[in-house]
């Protein structure tokens, strides 16, 4: 009798569900691949059996399919921090990030010891503006305790999205605050645009910041491209900071406008995965001229991936920070009630052979602490903390030595700048005292500022944050009630000021705008175009363009 049958003869008639779940696990035995010994087929029934008893026999009513999904999630946490459950009503909208639009708050986030955390905000959106940060665990929703088992990504969707407009009151948890945060926040339409700016850093150098591989990143970008040459582009500066991934296939057409035809781009594998190589083809976008790209400990999976293979094919410098180390493939499984799997299937490998993925050996707590971990022992601050074995050591065709172990490490480090956070400028982000000015003050001098500063170049070159502006500023902020504090000031004032100056460039062009004034003061960008200047380094390492 075949595991079909058995399952069949168990069935209690007239349970939906179990026929769902029975149908479901009898799906396993038309490829033998997943079904392959006695000891899964024993396990299988042994399931069905326990699910058959708690129907048949428990003293309460249960609600079966939340029992079985919670079952499947908690499975699914003893493989690997990558595979899980998607429930029916969550599919189309676990999708909108990468192909269509919203409202709501602007995060994104993950379910962690059944707290909401921040990975990061939505650049541009509502909670950007208000200064919530990745790593805040929003502990409170309107008042309403939103942690425990009733927390799931259903439940925070349904309480943080709505219409554009609406308010939310959140209470937020950052670590070394003594005490919660509190935010509202107006629910906005949420930007989905793959690249947030494009711009000249110089007559000769092109800047790009992608967000997100989307479906349409890679038409996205080759208008960009197309519109930087018209301005004169040579060289490019391309931004992957906090970028945390996307679609695999726009990882490979992205890294395919840089390479060379034949070039191999990333290659994937597993235990009953064969290895698949993703290869370059000719004519790229930019398959010429120098070439950066910045990362960060944000910039995972997809951005790793590109950063990997340009860097193993000496085709440009790697400048920022270690990168998340997200180098596991999932692939979808339906089930039949609508809701789906997303299974890890294999690994990522960089063409000279480096796995993307840091390991995952001591729990999903340690895995997803790990950029916190990073921080409390030095590595966004000190490269030299950072200690790689022998055996981790890879070589590029220009012989240089890149590493692996988890994530990509730059050719070039930048240290992690804390020293302009300080209470006082947290308090007039959490109060949104900064959007708030810069949104009114702009209101009222719109025609005036563009009268005299028309385009966004003679804006920064011209417009001048001065003291009488900030004297206007802090009294608007004591208005609102945040108080003066001048050490405060003293340590985040350039950053506050070129904040401003950014984000009223934003009200009055674009989110391309803020980048382009912020990067006067953006180290990793700074450090880029130091970089492209230099003939000699790219010379000396045989990087070709």
């Amino acid at each position: 009798m075949n595991i079909n049958a058995v399952f069949m003869l168990k069935i209690i008639p007239g349970n939906t569900l179990l026929a769902i779940l029975v149908t479901f696990l009898s799906l396993f035995t038309v490829n033998s691949a997943l079904a392959q010994s006695q000891e899964v087929k024993d396990n299988i029934q042994k399931l069905v059996a326990l699910y058959q008893l708690i129907d048949y026999a428990y003293i309460d009513s249960v609600n079966m399919e939340e029992l079985v999904d919670n079952a499947i999630i908690e499975t699914l946490k003893e493989l690997d921090p990558h595979s899980s459950f998607i429930p029916r009503k969550e599919i189309e909208r676990m999708e909108e990030p990468l192909r269509g639009s919203f409202e709501g708050i602007g995060i994104t986030f993950q379910i962690f010891k059944d707290t909401i955390l921040v990975i990061a905000p939505v650049s541009g959106g509502p909670s950007e503006r208000l200064g919530i940060m990745a790593g805040d665990k929003i502990i409170k929703i309107n008042d309403t305790t939103a942690f425990g088992d009733k927390v799931n990504n259903q439940y925070v969707m349904d309480r943080l999205r709505g219409k554009k407009g609406t308010r939310v009151d959140v209470s937020i948890y950052r670590k070394g605050r003594e005490e919660l945060i509190e935010y509202t926040i107006i629910r906005d339409k949420i930007p989905i645009n793959s690249i947030d700016a494009v711009f000249m850093a110089s007559p000769d150098v092109g800047y790009i910041k992608l967000n997100r591989f989307s479906r349409t990143s890679v038409d996205e970008f080759k208008e960009a491209v197309a519109e930087l040459n018209e301005l004169g582009m040579q060289n490019m500066i391309l931004d992957l900071r906090g970028n945390s991934g996307g679609y695999l296939g726009t990882a490979v057409e992205l890294s395919d406008q840089f390479l060379a035809g034949g070039n191999l781009i990333v290659y994937t594998e597993g235990l009953k995965s064969p290895e698949q190589k993703y290869w370059a083809s000719p004519g790229g976008s930019f398959s010429q001229g120098k070439l950066v790209i910045l990362i960060d400990e944000g910039s995972a999976s997809a951005s790793e991936i590109v950063s990997g293979a340009v860097q193993d094919w000496d085709r440009g410098l790697i400048i920022g920070r270690r990168s998340f180390g997200k180098g596991l493939v999932q692939r979808p499984f339906p089930l039949p009630d609508g809701s789906a799997i997303r299974l890890t299937t294999a690994k990522y490998f960089t063409p000279t052979g480096r796995s993307i993925q840091k390991p995952y050996d001591n729990g999903l707590e340690d895995y997803y602490m790990d950029v916190y971990n990073r921080m409390k022992h030095g590595e966004l601050v000190h490269p030299d903390s950072i200690k790689f074995p022998d055996s981790l050591k890879y070589y590029t065709p220009a012989n240089r030595v890149v590493y692996g172990g988890g994530g990509i490490m730059p050719d070039i480090f930048i240290p992690w700048d804390s020293t302009w956070i300080s209470d006082y400028y947290t308090e007039l982000r959490r109060k949104g005292i900064l959007n708030q000015f810069t949104v009114q003050y702009v209101n009222d001098h719109r025609e005036e500022i563009l009268a005299g500063f028309p385009d966004v170049r003679d804006y920064i070159a011209g417009f001048a944050i001065d003291e009488a502006f900030m004297n206007d500023f802090f009294a608007f902020a004591e208005d609102k009630e945040v108080e003066f504090d001048e050490e405060g000031y003293e340590a985040s004032g350039e950053f506050l000021r070129t904040q401003i100056k950014a984000w009223m460039a934003r009200n009055l062009w674009d989110v391309s705008a803020s980048y382009e004034v912020f990067s006067e003061m953006d180290d990793g960008f700074l450090k880029a175009m130091e970089v492209l200047k230099d003939e000699s380094l790219f010379k000396d390492l045989k990087i070709h363009y």
